[in-house]
């Protein structure tokens, strides 16, 4: 089998005319923080209808940026799910505060909104949901709670860009919504992410923040007031994002092309009916970030990802439990903490998808998947 053979999970697409951008770019002698990233913001904010927002060298430092410009810290506690990528809860450690979890909607695989107030304490500032794989949270019921409580929401939309709630787009309304342009995002920016504010932020601290926390008045006035960081984004990958925003919307619609096929292959090899939990079918708000089963318990993962890499497959996890890391479980958490979580945790698997994959892709997945599933007994 050669490397042409081997189909990926995801794969970036970058066009000839953002390459020779790039170029351009890299031609000019501006290559940091310039023309190219103010550009790139102004069309961000345009897309989610004219807030503000803010791009950082990654969707993780975004995060961090929401928290502190909220004020939160040790001592307040941030309410989010276990069931993403570890970065969501190392944000909040990373300011000093706690990460609270609560289960996982065993369907959608978000945070299950029923269970939130349950978690609330005098010490909770905040709520951080994410909208894994795409599929958004039920933002109704979260910012209901938020407001029954003064709670703020932080939005871990880095898989989300474009996806909808009741037709309109995540990051759009709402309190903070933080997006990655990392390189198996639905755009990329190579390494990369965006915040958007909320009217009452303070955008100039937020921008402050990301470059040391300089102030600077006229040709020579320098002073720092806040301790702010390095996370700002340079103008290659700003040009690369901004190429990459204006085909954003037919990479989506090829995303849910391809996982309309998914399920019509799935469903004529009786994937559910084997024991196998497929996502829920919801074809006009996820933005198909990625498309992820749910094996049952009986099969090893590891064995299947294996025998469907031998067959030239390359599938992903996304994502382990947070609480059963090293990290969380020297915090006090433990297997048992979270069942929902924890179940889907160890048996969920992404099947390729991404726009420049072809239908004949998804059947040749699709047939893989049901000949490795006879191969073990199902």
């Amino acid at each position: 089998m050669t490397e042409n053979d081997i189909l990926p999970f995801t794969r970036p697409d970058i066009d000839e005319e953002t390459i020779a951008g790039v170029a351009e770019v890299l031609r000019s002698g501006w290559i940091t923080t310039g023309p190219w990233n103010t550009r790139f913001e102004q069309a961000l904010s345009d897309y989610f209808g004219g807030r503000p927002v803010l791009t950082y060298s990654s969707g993780t430092v975004t995060m961090e940026i929401a928290l502190r410009l909220l004020g939160i810290g040790p001592g307040d506690e941030v309410i989010t799910t276990p069931l993403s990528w570890v970065a969501t809860a190392n944000v909040i450690l990373a300011v000093g505060a706690t990460p609270v979890f609560v289960d996982i909607d065993p369907v959608t695989r978000n945070i299950d909104a029923s269970r939130i107030e349950a978690a609330i304490t005098p010490r909770t500032k905040a709520l951080l949901p994410v909208h894994l794989a795409g599929l958004p949270c039920d933002l109704d019921a979260i910012y209901a709670i938020a407001q029954r409580h003064g709670l703020r929401v932080i939005e871990d939309a880095a898989q989300a860009i474009g996806s909808l709630w009741r037709g309109k787009r995540v990051g759009s309304f709402g309190d903070f919504a933080s997006f990655s342009f990392h390189p198996n995002k639905n755009i990329t920016s190579i390494e990369g992410g965006c915040l958007a504010l909320p009217p009452d932020s303070d955008v100039d601290l937020a921008r402050r923040l990301r470059l040391q926390g300089v102030q600077r008045s006229g040709l020579d006035g320098m002073d720092v007031d806040v301790l702010g960081g390095k996370s700002n984004l340079t103008d290659v990958a700003a040009r690369v994002g901004w190429g990459q925003l204006q085909r954003l919307p037919a990479f989506n619609a090829r995303r849910a092309e391809l996982a309309a096929l998914y399920f019509d292959a799935l469903a004529a090899i009786a994937l559910s009916e084997r024991g196998v939990q497929l996502p829920p079918r919801d074809l006009e708000q996820s933005n198909w970030h990625m498309f992820q089963i749910v094996l049952p318990p009986q099969l090893r993962r590891a064995e299947v990802m294996q025998a469907l890499k031998d067959r030239g497959i390359v599938t992903g996890v996304h994502y382990p439990p947070i609480h059963l890391f090293a990290l969380y479980r020297a915090r006090g958490f433990k297997p048992g903490d979270f069942p929902h979580a924890e179940r889907v945790g160890a048996s969920i698997l992404t099947l390729p998808l991404f726009p420049a994959m072809r239908d004949s892709d998804v059947t040749r997945v699709t047939d893989a998947l049901d000949a490795v599933l006879r191969q073990f007994g199902l």
